[in-house]
Formats: structure tokens, sequence, C-alpha cells
């Protein structure tokens, strides 16, 4: 948002009074304008339509289309559910599956590039030290969550799930302290509950480690480690393939690094999934033996 309005305030003098018409509409009414075709824009401020498209290529931007792209990623962290609809709206149904499927591979790309890897270091340590670890996911990101506390419970003692209502959750976090660790796992639009857990957990002296999209989200702020992840949505589902992909890695290292506390558990597991046929294949194998 800064680079994009600061190019519109350093150009404004050499605007002509329409293009201004077009720059202070989009300073004060920028998540409309970034759904309206240029000729919405245009007749909206009273312009022509060629009028907005040379606006923005003054802007150094390669056509309206791109003025357009730039503005829906500006708010693509505060979108409603029905605005994100309107947003997938620009895909063409024959579109739909490559444009999903690439995206999530730049949402992947992304992940690698801006990862910070001695912040992941430290999550993890803190993960290893943890007496308890209690891992709180709120709505779209509770499966997120489901999908850590399940695989950290293999190879960590006293692993926690949060999620429910605020009662719930203050129940669940009663007793953490400064031997624990806090997981908070939060993509836009920011669970209020998440954040709220977050900031009991701090205030009890826990170690906080937030999942999110950025470093200067709602709980990365607060938290002692920060793990970002690109959750850029197609539609009014969250993307979740790149937040997933970095929990891999934490299990992983965590498997890693607790190699012979994994084997010996999984192993007795193993045991108990063949005597009771938790597995299709293994009781396939019972009744054909």
């Amino acid at each position: 948002m800064d680079a994009l309005f600061s190019m519109m305030e350093k150009l404004y003098s050499t605007f002509s009074k329409g293009q201004r018409r077009i720059a202070e509409y989009i300073f004060n009414s920028y998540d409309d304008a970034a759904f309206m075709t240029a000729a919405k824009l245009g007749e909206r401020v009273g312009v022509s339509e060629s009028t907005v498209v040379r606006f923005a290529y003054m802007l150094g931007l390669d056509g309206y289309p791109a003025l357009q792209e730039a503005l829906q990623d500006l708010i693509r962290h505060r979108l409603t559910s029905v605005q994100r609809i309107r947003l997938a709206a620009n895909i063409p149904q024959q579109d739909v599956l490559k444009t999903v499927l690439a995206s999530d591979m730049n949402n992947i790309r992304a992940t690698i590039e801006m990862m910070d890897n001695e912040s992941f270091d430290g999550a993890i340590n803190a993960i290893l030290r943890a007496r308890r670890i209690y891992v709180l996911g709120i709505r779209s990101a509770m499966s997120l969550a489901q999908f850590l506390t399940y695989y950290l419970d293999y190879v960590c003692d006293n692993v926690m799930f949060v999620n429910g209502a605020v009662q719930d959750i203050h129940e669940r976090m009663l007793r953490v302290d400064a031997q624990d660790v806090c997981f908070g796992i939060s993509f836009p639009r920011y669970s209020a509950r998440t954040v709220d857990a977050m900031k009991y957990a701090k205030s009890k002296g826990a170690t906080l480690i937030a999942l999110t999209d950025m470093p200067t989200s709602p709980g990365a702020r607060i938290s002692d480690f920060t793990l970002c992840a690109r959750s850029d949505m197609a539609s009014f589902a969250d993307s979740l393939v790149a937040p997933l992909s970095l929990i891999n890695a934490i299990i992983v290292a965590i498997g890693h690094a607790r190699k012979d506390e994994a084997y010996q558990h999984l192993t007795q597991l193993e045991e108990v999934w063949h005597a009771e046929g938790v597995y299709l294949s293994e009781a396939v194998k019972e009744e054909r033996a």
C-alpha cells in the first residue's frame, strides 16, 4: 500500500484535474476501486475510460489491469467472504484449476524466499525444551492446528490442541507458564480469540510462536518467533498449502531431533495398529491368512 500510495502522492501535482479525481477516489475508496473496470471507475469519478488507463501508466504500471491487481493485493488481508467471491469472479471458469494450483505453487515459492531460518531454528528449539505445548488454531486455521498437534504428539509430551469458545480456551490454558510454548496459527482475517489467547499466554511468561502470513500480523507482533507462510487466496476459501508445507517442515525437524524417541514410540504404535487392524491393508492380510 505504501509504495502505490506514495507514488500517487509524489505525482499528484503533475496529474490533470481528472487524474486527481481518480487518485482521490482511490485514496478514499481503494477497496471499491479494486473491483471496478476502468470504464466503471471513470464513470464513478466523471472521467473517460482512457483517462483511467493513462493514469495507470503514469504510475509506472503496465496498464489498468496491473493497477487493479495492485489494488486487489492491498486488500487481500481484509476481505470479507463476499468480497473474496467477487475477486474470484475474475477467473475464467475454464482456468480455475490451473489458476488455483499455480497460485498455491507461488505461495510455496514465496514462503521459501521469505523464510527466516534463525526464527525457524529458534521455534524448533523452543518446542523441544517446552514442558507443555499449546497449539492454537481457530476457524480455518483449526485444521492446521489439528494436523500439527497430531504429529507432534508422536514425539513430544503434553501437546494440547486449543480450540473453541473463549471460556474453553481459558480453561485449557489455565496452567500455562514460563516453561511452556504457545504455538498460535492465524491468517487473514486474523482470529481475535487466537491473538487474545496468545496475549494471555505471554502474560504468563510462555514462549510464543506465531505461524502467520507476515511479520507485521497481530500474532507476529507479540511472538518470540514468527514463521511466515503465504496464504493468498483465489476465492472465499483460504489457501493453506504453504502453511501446511511449513508445518510439515516443523514436524520433520522435531522428528530429526528426537529420532530415537520417535522410533520407539512409532514401533509401539505399529504393534498396536497391527493388533487392532487399524489400517485396511492389515485387516486384509488377516482375512487372507
